[in-house]
């Protein structure tokens, strides 16, 4: 349950952003309703944000595989939830999807996919644990702006991911909406 009423004023710039989010996530979602509380804060998030969408040097795929692997590793469900959906609709396969909590175990993975999400979940530790070699070889792998671009968006998925999991924030079903139905019994 959030420990923040997801009901802020309803000021021109709270109406706004709840269009927005209607018309972009199909909802209002709960991380908006939060900031909303404190309009400075919400603005700069946005900004923010759109900022971080523009970086373009590192692969999709492996951004989105190292945000989820960090929200699971802070253990934020509203994150993971909205990087399912997210991660679904840029056609991601599922069984990627599926295991990010469990991708050692895994066979869904390449070995770059690996290092990527073994470096989420090292910086994603308090204190961070990551270790020489495995930074080497990703900045080897991926070259140096995209490695730097990688660090950056595990520590913006750190701040998102804490911000979310202390104000309460949980799942609003956006995997839910990815999901095959099961077929009716005949």
């Amino acid at each position: 349950m959030a420990r923040i009423p997801l009901d802020p004023p309803r000021t021109l710039l709270n109406r706004i952003t709840a269009w927005y989010s209607k018309r972009t996530y199909g909802k209002v979602i709960d991380p908006l309703l939060a900031l909303a509380h404190h309009p400075k804060v919400l603005m700069t998030d946005a900004r923010f944000e759109k900022s971080v969408a523009r970086w373009n040097k590192l692969d999709s795929g492996l951004k989105e595989l190292a945000v989820m692997a960090s929200a699971s590793t802070i253990g934020c469900s509203w994150c993971m939830d909205f990087g399912y959906w997210l991660s679904h609709n840029q056609g991601m396969a599922q069984d990627k999807l599926r295991d990010v909590p469990r991708w050692r175990e895994s066979d869904a993975y390449t070995p770059l996919e690996r290092d990527v999400m073994e470096y989420a979940e090292a910086m994603s530790l308090t204190p961070p644990a990551v270790e020489d070699d495995l930074a080497e070889r990703l900045r080897r792998r991926l070259g140096n702006e995209a490695f730097v671009e990688l660090t950056a968006m595990v520590a913006v998925e750190n701040l998102r991911s804490r911000i979310n999991s202390a104000l309460g924030l949980t799942s609003q079903g956006f995997k839910d909406s990815c999901d095959v139905p099961a077929r009716p019994a005949l």
